[in-house]
């Protein structure tokens, strides 16, 4: 397994970073020390060493960011949305002059390649928020055609305060999927990130109080799930909540929002089908194929973690995507040259090895790596080397199952049908995508299978226009695109009478 040379540590290396760390948590356009101190050290990831001590929220923080939240929606709601669009282009401008600041913030804290994070996540960010900034002035009603001398028309308005919770492996880009259309289409929100990844969140929060966002419109709590994030879900004065992570905390936001019946969003796990047929470009699936699992050490919910491969190129094509995985340069996620990096923490490292023990279990065979690397530099952090396994069925719980991680499922078919009943063959449906060069194949797996995105001679591409959800438990709901700016919406009916005669009803 090829590694990067590693001249520095990563304390060493983040040295120069530590004056531009925020470490409170953002309320009412402040800068705040948790109520009763608590804070949760973040760790880097490559060498497992502290980097700074975060706040914690509690629920009392939460209630004073709700209050700030509603103290600010009247008249951020009623600014005019061109107003609130130039502020969101604003943000967008401050992300992008501060791009290799934020860049490295997402390589220390999550582990990340840096060159990953400088061409991909903080790009992607700023382009989001430009994208909803030239939305917010587009969000448009209707008029209804109802009975004669009637007028009916539909009003969208924003929801309110809303609550939104962003996971650990992307929080950067995350932060912006949920932050731009929320606060596009009127609403003011209460975000928490996760705990472990806060850093970029709350520069994030930083930036945008320099662009213009007035005080309380965003507020950043990061904090235990099981405290802060429970209590986002169940809070009364909040209006929707909004989460991407696990399915298992998915169903728990669910049972807690139904206290005051709030609008939930979830963008949750997902198991992504990669089939490649035996007339793809192989060169280019098994590209795009390591591409879609090892990407941020496969730490990505749309990750293409089975491998689906018909049986006539099965055995070429698993012989030259191992030469491939084996040739990824892992080290320092904030050396330049580093292709991947350590998963984000020791407790999600040991549970994807957790797997690889599983896969042993039923029966399957690894094929390549299910270890951390022979390498002393990376032996303090939390390193597994790119994992292929063969699986004996698609029923096996390493074939079912979200590992997350860049452990990849090899599994084999002989018809379309059989490619299409292993693709649907679990009960995640949030990406999945193919390889052929059959236009009419690639159109009716588009049609049937069972995934709120497929992408078609690619694989895990995103873009802030572009619809992003899933199917079954996967979540329902949409990020991105116009879809995003009516889910932070509600619908109101306005009737006029216009000259129509009142009926006498009551007669006296």
């Amino acid at each position: 397994m090829s590694t990067s040379s590693v001249a520095l540590s990563g304390v060493e290396q983040s040295a120069g970073l530590r004056s531009a760390i925020r470490r409170q948590l953002f309320i009412g356009g402040r800068f705040v020390d948790a109520g009763d101190g608590a804070t949760l050290t973040c760790v880097n990831p490559h060498d497992n060493s502290p980097i700074v001590d975060v706040a914690m929220a509690g629920k009392a923080d939460v209630d004073k960011a709700v209050a700030a939240a509603q103290a600010a929606f009247p008249a951020w709601s009623r600014l005019a949305a061109s107003e609130r669009g130039r502020i969101l282009l604003r943000v967008a401008d401050r992300i992008e002059a501060n791009l290799e600041e934020l860049a490295r913030l997402e390589a220390l804290d999550t582990g990340h390649p840096l060159r990953d994070a400088r061409a991909l996540d903080v790009p992607r960010t700023a382009m989001t928020f430009r994208y909803f900034g030239g939305m917010a002035d587009k969000l448009e009603g209707s008029v209804v055609p109802v009975d004669v001398g009637f007028l009916n028309y539909l009003l969208r308005e924003p929801l309110g305060v809303v609550g939104q919770v962003v996971p650990w492996n992307f929080p950067v880009m995350f932060t912006s999927w949920k932050l731009g259309p929320a606060l596009a289409a009127g609403n003011c929100v209460v975000m928490k990130p996760a705990e472990i990844t806060p850093l970029t969140s709350l520069k994030i929060a930083e930036l945008m109080a320099e662009a213009g966002v007035p005080d309380g419109v965003v507020n950043m709590v990061p904090g235990l799930g099981a405290v802060a994030g429970q209590y986002i879900a169940e809070h009364p004065g909040i209006g929707k909540i909004a989460f991407t992570g696990s399915t298992a905390t998915g169903r728990r936001i669910v049972q807690a929002s139904a206290g005051n019946l709030k609008k939930v969003q979830l963008e949750l796990g997902g198991k992504g089908a990669n089939i490649v047929f035996d007339d793809a470009d192989l060169s280019a699936a098994i590209n795009g194929s390591a591409y879609a699992i090892f990407h941020n050490q496969g730490q990505a919910c749309i990750a293409g973690s089975r491998l689906i491969l018909h049986e006539r190129i099965a055995d070429e094509f698993l012989e030259r995507f191992t030469r491939l995985a084996r040739s990824i340069r892992l080290g320092n996620p904030l050396d330049a040259d580093t292709e991947m990096g350590p998963l984000t923490s020791a407790q999600h490292r040991d549970r994807v090895l957790g797997y690889v023990s599983i896969a042993r279990e039923e029966g399957g065979q690894v094929v390549l790596g299910g270890k951390p690397p022979d390498n002393a530099a990376l032996s303090r952090g939390f390193y597994i080397e790119p994992t292929v396994v063969r699986a004996r069925s698609y029923r096996d719980r390493i074939a079912q199952e979200e590992v997350f991680g860049p452990f990849v499922t090899v599994l084999t078919f002989s018809s379309d049908e059989e490619a299409l009943r292993i693709a649907n063959g679990t009960e995640y449906g949030l990406g999945g995508g193919l390889w052929t060069r059959d236009v009419a194949r690639a159109h009716r797996f588009a049609r049937e299978m069972h995934s709120g995105t497929i992408w078609i001679n690619t694989y895990k591409r995103v873009h802030a226009a572009s619809p992003f959800g899933g199917f079954g438990l996967s979540g329902y709901g949409r990020d991105m695109g116009f879809e995003a700016m009516h889910e932070y919406t509600q619908v109101k009916s306005v009737w006029i009478n216009v000259d129509a005669a009142t009926p006498p009803w009551y007669r006296r």
